[in-house]
């Protein structure tokens, strides 16, 4: 039986943002292990085997966020892998009762919604696409931009998701051809943002 009170985990860190919307804000991050995904160009594969990891009680994440809170981070990042594979439920609980910071969730999208969250990227990818529901449920709608077809589904992606929901496409890094396309679409589509992976180019987590 699955402990709903302990979570696999690849590591917990305070650093900034680097992508998207909140890219640059002071963010709590837990990553959760496990992801069935498969994403070839994924830059953190070895958050894939939920097996090898450390459990960690929720408590223990939620009082780590606290810390990080009072060390003058704005948000927590829920983050893998990929994190609804996991029920997260108790944990969003925890963190709410312990940190009382916003919360905001990383999923491609691929499993039910569970937790509760005042931010939710979806990164949805074309091999695996993503449930209705976080489509309609996602505050930012981020997709990677490796070739042409990336920019079909994206705006496919785009349809079925609120008015209000932040489209941004993300060239794959150091992908020459999803720079050219990412930019070219977004200077021909107001309605689209560009994002890029800032920690990496500053060399943090």
């Amino acid at each position: 039986m699955v402990d709903s009170q302990r979570l696999p985990v690849v590591e917990t860190f305070h650093s900034l943002q680097g992508e998207g919307h909140h890219a640059g804000r002071s963010a709590f991050f837990i990553r959760l292990a496990g992801c069935t995904v498969g994403c070839p160009w994924c830059d953190t594969k070895h958050s894939w085997p939920s097996q090898g990891h450390p459990e960690h009680p929720i408590d223990a994440l939620a009082d780590a966020a606290q810390m990080a809170a009072d060390a003058g981070a704005s948000f927590v990042v829920i983050t893998g892998g990929e994190p609804l594979h996991n029920d997260l439920q108790p944990l969003t609980q925890a963190l709410d009762a312990r940190c009382g910071l916003p919360l905001h969730l990383e999923t491609s999208g691929v499993d039910p919604l569970s937790g509760r969250f005042d931010w939710i990227t979806l990164s949805p990818k074309r091999h695996q696409p993503p449930r209705q529901e976080l489509l309609q449920a996602c505050h930012e709608l981020k997709v990677v931009v490796h070739g042409a077809e990336d920019i079909s589904f994206a705006a496919a992606m785009a349809s079925q998701c609120g008015d209000d929901t932040e489209r941004l496409l993300q060239p794959g890094w150091e992908s020459s051809i999803g720079e050219d396309l990412a930019v070219d679409h977004v200077r021909r589509h107001a309605q689209w943002r560009l994002s890029l992976q800032s920690h990496k180019w500053l060399g943090i987590r």
